[in-house]
């Protein structure tokens, strides 16, 4: 069973992490939110430091570490950049599926430049149809004189402009029982027939890019597919479950961390009727619900990722920490906001940041709705 506890080593990356953030990140975290910009220079300095290829192993050049210590990451990132944090978790999603599905050749390619953070990854399997319904994707790959040609549209895809190298599904024919088979194609930024399109205008997440992607008979050689044809839709579920939900719920702790200390010290600081706020009751009460539900956040999340680590199947667990962590950081940032009063709707301070993100995290890698229906499937089956 996964402990509740860090090693001595998780929790020196967690201090190193911190101080990075805190160097390199929290005195912009302002300006990313306000212009939506996402820092490829500090992307690429995490990269140096091994922060975005943690999960790849070293033969690939990346630091060789687990979940575990990439929720760490994430956590320490959207303690101030939730947005930003939302660029490097989507980065390590398209890494995930190569990780788990590429050949040895593919991953001699495009892994060591992803882990050095030379390089931004990213998966598009979301389309106008729905992002719930992987089936009712309407994208296609037709193989033709030995390559495959792929037209449709993406919608809403984290790392849309900026990705180098993105993971795409598209349909490519039936099953033995007739109904749609995908396959996953690994395509580089700049090949014809494959570019971006409309950006979104997100009110949380901020300084991530989401938007669409457009394939206009792009074509894709053999080399292109990953994982094998017909195997696309299993690949996809696969990685966002593990690496999408799992980092999904490290990023909302960071926020409800941010919500704790962010009223912790305003509590104190702010006097009124002659003394801090800090001493009365009803904010008392405010902050010691914030430090429950971070807690609890905190308890699944890990635990859920642990088991993950330790190569269980634990499904409903991830959805449960995703579902309870993205919904208890809209509230956390919600009772932050209450107990600063007029303050907590100023741009100086970053609770009204914190509330955007936390709602935006909640249809990040499956509604709270498909996060319930997957934990009652597990716990009826």
């Amino acid at each position: 069973m996964p402990e509740f506890t860090f090693s001595p080593a998780q929790e020196m990356l967690r201090k190193a992490v911190r101080e990075f953030v805190e160097k390199e990140i929290e005195p912009i975290a302002h300006k990313i939110d306000a212009e939506n910009s996402c820092p490829m220079d500090v992307f690429r300095k995490m990269g140096a430091l091994g922060f975005a290829g943690v999960i790849v192993p070293k033969e690939y050049g990346g630091a060789g570490l687990g979940l575990t210590e990439r929720a760490i990451i994430l956590e320490e990132t959207a303690r101030h950049a939730a947005g930003f944090a939302m660029t490097l978790m989507t980065h390590q999603l398209g890494i995930e599926v190569l990780l788990s599905y590429g050949s040895e050749e593919q991953k001699r390619k495009y892994l060591p430049e992803l882990a050095s953070g030379k390089k931004l990854g990213g998966l598009a399997v979301t389309e106008p149809s729905g992002g719930s319904d992987v089936g009712g994707q309407q994208s296609t790959g037709e193989l033709k004189d030995g390559k495959w040609v792929l037209n449709g549209r993406k919608c809403f895809i984290t790392n849309s402009s900026e990705a180098d190298v993105c993971v795409v599904t598209v349909r490519t024919g039936e099953d033995a029982k007739g109904r749609p088979s995908f396959s996953a194609f690994i395509i580089e930024k700049g090949t014809p027939g494959f570019a971006p399109g409309r950006e979104e205008d997100k009110f949380g997440l901020r300084g991530s890019g989401t938007g669409d992607l457009s394939l206009n008979n792009c074509q894709a050689g053999e080399d292109a597919v990953l994982g094998g044809v017909g195997n696309g839709t299993k690949m996809a579920l696969a990685a966002i479950s593990k690496v999408g939900r799992t980092g999904m719920s490290a990023i909302s702790v960071g926020i409800l961390r941010g919500c704790l200390e962010e009223g912790v010290r305003f509590a104190k600081e702010r006097v009124l009727y002659g003394k801090p706020i800090a001493k009365l009751q009803a904010i008392q009460l405010e902050i010691a619900r914030n430090r429950v539900d971070y807690e609890a956040a905190r308890l699944l999340t890990y635990y859920a990722i642990g088991l993950k680590d330790a190569g269980g199947s634990c499904d409903a667990e991830i959805a449960t920490a995703k579902y309870f962590s993205t919904e208890a950081a809209v509230r956390a940032a919600k009772r932050t906001m209450d107990l600063m009063g007029g303050y907590g709707v100023v741009n100086d301070y970053p609770v009204g940041r914190y509330l955007r993100d936390a709602l935006a995290t909640i249809p990040s890698g499956g509604t709270s709705h498909v996060m319930q229906l997957v934990i009652a499937g597990q716990t009826l089956a």
